[in-house]
């Protein structure tokens, strides 16, 4: 199991009042699994992503990553848990402007304290058919271009789950028909295991398990 969520609930206070996001979630992930969770806007699918990635923290419940309870860890030992274990794409591509597409993907190695693979980066860049764009900035790519560098990006350390945001929320249809045959591609080719949120009924299509989140509580539907 890479990753087991108990009995998670989230709330926000404003003011008097406090507003339940949802509440006793479960779900878990392991590998080749391509998990999607489909939900209409402001259902909490984003808080519920943070809160799986560790990049922020649940009113209740546990999150255990590779058999390991990450309530009590410190910030330094959630940091690693990320870098090591976790990638993220994001529906803003959060690249570097002033690197370009290789030097954008190798910086997960470099965060880990290691020289940048720049074999591995350019493989994987040529995996996603930008070989002849890997020199190129951000601000000479295309939206999808951005989007799939980010992609690359998250899979530079190998990580165990990636956890993608809304990812084809900016995408015009072409280019979000494309992030979502690379997902596929990905998790087909070399089992990496996904979660997607997104409130795109076609994406959420893709997942062999499809759970919705609305009201508070999310559901599941059977494996296809």
């Amino acid at each position: 199991m890479i990753l087991e969520a108990k009995n998670l609930s989230k709330s926000f206070k404003n003011g008097e009042k406090i507003l339940s996001v949802f509440s006793d979630v479960s779900l878990s992930f392991d590998s080749g699994d391509l998990i999607t969770i489909m939900g209409p806007s402001g259902a909490g699918k984003s808080t519920l992503l943070n809160i799986l990635g560790t990049l922020d923290t649940p009113d209740s419940g546990s999150i255990i990553i590779n058999g390991q309870d990450t309530q009590g860890l410190t910030p330094s030992e959630m940091a690693n848990i990320r870098n090591q274990v976790l990638g993220f794409v994001f529906q803003f591509h959060h690249l570097l402007p002033e690197f370009n597409a290789l030097e954008n993907v190798l910086i997960p190695n470099q965060i880990a304290g290691e020289a940048g693979n720049e074999t591995k980066g350019k493989e994987l860049l040529d995996y996603i058919g930008l070989a002849d764009r890997m020199g190129h900035f951000p601000s000479q790519l295309s939206g999808g271009e951005r989007l799939r560098v980010a992609v690359v990006r998250a899979l530079m350390n190998e990580p165990k789950l990636v956890l993608a945001d809304e990812p084809t929320g900016n995408l015009d249809l072409g280019n979000a028909n494309r992030l979502v045959d690379l997902f596929k591609q990905i998790n087909d080719d070399f089992g990496q295991a996904f979660v997607i949120a997104t409130h795109n009924p076609e994406v959420a299509a893709i997942g062999n398990v499809q759970c919705y989140l609305e009201n508070g509580s999310l559901s599941f539907s059977d494996k296809v």
